[in-house]
């Protein structure tokens, strides 16, 4: 994430229950190509890469930059979640100017249906929380995608617009840690 102001990165893996989130290493490469390129993870994500233009593009430490966390369990990477600002000339923002906090987050199908999903963007959104204050927090998705409205339900989301994006209807909403859950 860009203008974290006082925030430190990277900060301290964050230790949940069954995950750690940290930042990538080389280890993670195969699985950063994996997200990618598997066509059920990026569904409603633009559509997979090919595999041979990411083994060439995707760095030796990939996903090393502010606002990206690795979803590890047990050693493992398993997705990733993060934390952008969000650009100003796409729909959807709260204020004029945008550049809000927008949270994301993808795992490979192995780790589907198992809750990691809302424990590590659960998690983020703590961090994000204690490191900046009332920082209200959108997330964006397309209503087609179940799973991930279901998700935001669950992290306390609140639907503040839909909007035509990418060719298909988007569901936008806000978090805050200072609003109550659901």
């Amino acid at each position: 994430m860009t203008d974290l102001g006082p925030v430190t990165w990277p900060p301290d893996p964050i230790r949940t229950e069954r995950l750690v989130l940290r930042v990538s290493e080389a280890r993670d490469r195969a699985a950063f190509i994996e997200l990618f390129a598997l066509p059920e993870v990026r569904t409603y994500l633009g559509g997979p890469r090919p595999r041979d233009e990411l083994e060439r593009a995707v760095p030796e430490v990939p996903g090393r930059r502010p606002g990206v966390f690795v979803i590890d369990l047990d050693g493992e990477m398993i997705g990733t979640v993060s934390l952008d600002r969000r650009d100003a000339d796409r729909p959807g923002r709260l204020r004029p100017d945008g550049g809000e906090a927008e949270l994301g987050y993808m795992l490979l199908p192995g780790a589907w249906g198992r809750g990691y999903a809302a424990e590590a963007c659960a998690a983020a959104l703590d961090w994000l929380a204690d490191a900046l204050p009332g920082e209200r927090v959108v997330l964006c998705t397309q209503t087609a995608n179940d799973r991930s409205m279901r998700l935001a339900a669950k992290l306390g989301f609140t639907e503040l617009e839909r909007f035509e994006e990418y060719g298909a209807e988007q569901w936008f909403g806000v978090w805050s840690s200072a609003l109550p859950p659901g």
